[in-house]
């Protein structure tokens, strides 16, 4: 029978038959093949980013931790309007709505994230399983990290011009001088990278302790990745 398979493919099988040994079941003598490799992968980013977006999507999921928390630019200026937002009580204020803003942002975020998943390849996953604690979660970024701005950006636009124009009116009596634009684009952008740490968290502490997650294929594809570097 000729071998009808690219040289590519070949190349992509026979990288994938090297990890076959390292990733079978656990008290099990059949592997996972590519295609548990490809989906094992799969699982990995779709329970790293469920348990992320879970977390950001509670009330206050992004304000309240450190390292998903969206900071409110400078503001230049020395107007009334900007002397304003330089202190830190409406600062503080203003951000506090600007994490509220991406909270309902991150529900829009969900499905772009989770499309994306599915369209791994098995080189994504051999390039997965070769890296750092992070891997898949910086594959994704890199894929999807710029829709899931554009994403977000409609979310930042409306809910900001609500929720900070109430604020700033209430306090500098001032409709005019934001640049609600650049603010919800900032915003957008802030938010999709705290996304992915939140994501890339999580994916450390799955590839740390697989077995947390009682997940055979992850059990197994995870305990063979260690040992391939």
């Amino acid at each position: 029978m000729t071998d009808c398979a690219s040289p590519a493919r070949r190349r992509l099988l026979v990288q994938s038959a090297a990890l076959l040994p390292l990733v079978a079941l656990a008290g099990c003598a059949t592997p996972l093949g590519s295609y548990g490799v490809e989906e094992g992968v799969r699982r990995l980013l779709t329970l790293s980013s469920q348990r992320a977006f879970a977390r950001l999507t509670e009330p206050g999921g992004f304000y309240d931790d450190q390292l998903t928390r969206l900071v409110l630019p400078e503001t230049g200026g020395n107007d009334v309007l900007g002397a304003v937002l330089r202190t830190n009580a409406v600062r503080g204020r203003v951000a506090q709505a600007l994490n509220d803003v991406a909270v309902d942002a991150a529900d829009r975020a969900t499905p772009v994230v989770l499309d994306s998943i599915r369209s791994l390849t098995l080189t994504d996953a051999l390039a997965v399983l070769r890296g750092g604690p992070t891997a898949a979660t910086d594959l994704l970024q890199r894929q999807v990290g710029g829709a899931l701005v554009e994403t977000m950006f409609p979310e930042f636009s409306a809910g900001l011009r609500s929720d900070t124009l109430e604020i700033l009116t209430a306090i500098a009596g001032a409709r005019t001088g934001i640049d609600y634009a650049a603010l919800a684009r900032t915003g957008a952008e802030q938010a999709g990278q705290a996304i992915f740490r939140a994501i890339g968290r999580e994916e450390a502490a799955i590839r740390a302790d697989p077995r947390s997650t009682r997940d055979p294929t992850l059990i197994a594809l995870l305990s063979g990745a260690s040992l391939v570097r």
